[in-house]
């Protein structure tokens, strides 16, 4: 089950205590208690796993290590190890404590929510002329914590939408190191995938049927994952009895739902152009035409028809670059 929305705590670790010891070395006299180390720090780290929010919904609780205590001989206390959440990328993250808002846009964008406490310093920092054996040391700073609320809000660059098996799935799995779940029967996906090509998330989501606006094999649900992709890749199989019919159902069930969903940059692909013979090929983009769509047709075992869908990839990661310089 896709878990999108999730109230956590998260609590840094705290700072180590330091240490109170003498030096036990002929001619070397006087304090050697070291500090203790650097409570660790709690980071949200951003990944194309769309399920990452999953994982996080068996506890309520996150902490990271606590830094360790001081030692003798001057040996500083080992800095607590730090903790990554992973969430998908497209989260908006709340800070419940103190209102502050972000989103996590990047793969492999780290964005520190907690800071570890600072240790505490052993007698050896406490050492001066007057007082050449303190006894004095300090405890280390308890860890700051926080509360956050999570809500995925699922943006991709690019969104596959289509009937239920049309190769969705397949051409995810193509493009990016995803490893979606590719079946010959309808209503394979059930929940939307996400990869990453290059700099571009990939958002498959799960096939769309007539009524779907109206709630039918849970397409207000998938439906409402498209309003988070800015360009559909639209694909439709070519084995189908009445391709332009199939294009239709999709983009009526789009309008009935949103019709702001009609405005975004829309690539139609034909899939599985090797079960078709070079007729039918024919016949299926005379219809197109007559509707005004270009098309593309692609087969997953065709790599040159591939190298198509890679070139307008290239093109958007190239929009993306110019928009964000």
């Amino acid at each position: 089950m896709l878990v999108n929305d999730l109230k956590i705590r998260v609590v840094a670790g705290a700072g180590g205590k330091g240490a109170v010891a003498f030096n036990k070395n002929m001619m070397s006299l006087g304090p050697s208690g070291g500090s203790g180390g650097r409570g660790g720090n709690v980071y949200f780290e951003g990944v194309s796993n769309l399920n990452a929010l999953h994982k996080l919904s068996y506890k309520k609780e996150f902490k990271a290590e606590n830094g360790k205590d001081g030692r003798a001989q001057f040996c500083d206390g080992q800095d607590g190890e730090d903790l990554f959440l992973k969430i998908p990328v497209g989260t908006m993250v709340s800070n419940l404590k103190t209102n502050e808002k972000f989103e996590i846009k990047k793969i492999g964008e780290k964005i520190m929510v907690a800071q570890g406490g600072i240790g505490g310093r052993g007698n050896f920092r406490f050492r001066s002329s007057k007082n050449t054996s303190p006894k004095k040391f300090e405890h280390g700073k308890p860890g700051r914590y926080s509360e956050f609320h999570l809500n995925l809000k699922l943006i991709a660059d690019v969104g596959f939408i289509g009937l239920p098996n049309v190769g969705k799935s397949s051409l995810l799995n193509n493009l990016t190191n995803t490893k979606s779940k590719v079946a010959n029967y309808p209503f394979t996906t059930l929940e939307p995938n996400l990869g990453a090509y290059y700099d571009l998330i990939l958002a498959d989501i799960p096939g769309l049927i007539k009524g779907a606006s109206s709630g039918k094999g849970l397409g207000v649900k998938f439906l409402k994952y498209i309003e988070y992709t800015k360009v559909i890749f639209h694909l439709i199989s070519s084995d189908s009895t009445d391709p332009v019919s199939d294009y239709k159902i999709v983009r009526n069930e789009l309008l009935k739902y949103n019709k702001s969903f009609l405005t975004k940059p829309e690539y139609i692909f034909i899939t599985k152009k090797d079960l078709v013979d070079f007729n039918s090929i024919q016949k299926i983009s005379e219809k197109f035409k007559k509707i005004n769509k270009e098309i593309a047709l692609i087969s997953m075992f065709d790599s040159e028809s591939i190298d198509v869908i890679k070139k307008i990839l290239n093109g958007l990661i190239d929009e993306k670059t110019e928009n964000s310089l």
